[in-house]
């Protein structure tokens, strides 16, 4: 099946006046969602460092800190838990090891530098995924990657699964653009180890293989799939073993925040965080309308993450689980990149006549 390379443009136009004025009142709501969200987060904070709790990064630091001095990881994870009063129970409160174990092999500042090279590399990558496309969106794209990603020098990003993993699986999408399989799904295995929450990119880039009738590219994300799925299942045998009566157990995820909490985690996982709430907002919704009309098979795969992750996210997230929208850094901001094609499509589609069909769909990657 071939993906159509401008599928906005292939809208019948009450759709695509539809998808206008839902994109406008979203990028206004955003600017006043973004100040109430804020808010909330403000509060929940103070009111968890009031009871006693500390902050997530300092768990993962406590543990990190026990591992490189020769502990089991879940020995120690478990102790850290406790300390911190976090949750043991389900599997999932507990993050895999692969962190810990890494850091303990080459050090926080080993991965302080992998956290750059990874930034620098998206920035290539997005350059060469796009430059076939034309050569404003090869710049922009890259140049985007480059902004987006600037959350990769902060001094805690040692300790943010999330982040790192964001990291490889934008790079994953973009090696995914050019075809290259191999690179991309090593990446992407790489990022759910890191955080199983990244789990969903593969569940799309297989249900987008098997769109495009790709079926050895299917098989292969079936393959990794399972080997992942025996991975956690592992995991989850080992913090079973270190349960012990009086854990506590998480209260679940049905926060039912809405798309304004995932929204605000882009935000503050950003640049945009720094500009003036009346233009962050506006640029916090409009990347994904820009994937939307990337078109091809990495339109489909992009615009099937990240609008299923936001509506995910909006439905179980709790307010304290803002930072899961680092998974989408800093291959989001990229959607930027093809808003004049966006423009453009919709436009077109618009002046059609009601009565006139879409063009015939073209060949897209």
């Amino acid at each position: 099946m071939t993906l159509p390379a401008r599928p906005l443009s292939r809208l019948p136009r009450w759709a695509a006046l539809a998808l206008v004025l839902v994109t406008l009142l979203a990028a206004v709501w955003n600017s006043f969602a973004l100040e109430t969200r804020n808010t909330a987060h403000e509060a929940d904070v103070a009111e968890r460092l009031g009871r006693g709790e500390r902050v997530d990064m300092d768990l993962y630091r406590a543990i990190n800190a026990r591992v490189a001095a020769g502990e089991d990881y879940y020995a120690a994870a478990a102790i850290e838990h406790r300390s911190f009063t976090m949750p043991t129970s389900p599997f999932v409160t507990v993050r895999t090891p692969v962190l810990a174990w890494t850091s303990a092999l080459w050090s926080e500042d080993g991965w302080r530098i992998i956290a750059v090279v990874l930034w620098a590399a998206n920035i290539l990558a997005w350059f060469v995924a796009l430059r076939d496309r034309g050569r404003f969106e090869g710049l922009a794209g890259a140049g985007l990657a480059g902004l987006s990603g600037m959350v990769a020098f902060i001094a805690d990003i040692p300790f943010s699964h999330e982040l790192l993993a964001g990291m490889m699986l934008s790079l994953a999408l973009a090696l995914a653009a050019r075809n290259a399989p191999i690179g991309g799904l090593l990446l992407a295995t790489c990022a759910v180890a890191l955080r199983e929450l990244a789990l969903p990119f593969l569940l799309a880039w297989g249900a987008v293989a098997l769109l495009a009738q790709d079926r050895r590219q299917a098989r292969a994300i079936a393959v990794v799939l399972a080997l992942l799925a025996i991975g956690l299942a592992l995991h989850a045998a080992a913090v079973a073993n270190i349960r012990q009566p009086g854990d506590l157990v998480s209260s679940g995820w049905h926060g039912l925040m809405g798309p304004a909490l995932p929204l605000y985690g882009i935000h503050i996982s950003t640049l945009l965080q720094t500009l003036p709430i009346w233009l962050a907002g506006p640029l916090g919704v409009l990347p994904l309308l820009g994937w939307f009309a990337a078109g091809g098979r990495l339109g489909a795969l992009a615009s099937l993450w990240f609008a299923g992750f936001i509506a995910a996210a909006a439905i179980f997230a709790r307010q304290e689980n803002l930072y899961w929208m680092g998974l989408f850094i800093p291959a989001y901001g990229v959607g930027l990149a093809f808003l004049p094609r966006a423009v453009a499509d919709l436009a077109a589609a618009l002046r059609r006549p009601s009565w006139a069909s879409p063009t015939p769909a073209s060949p897209g990657r």
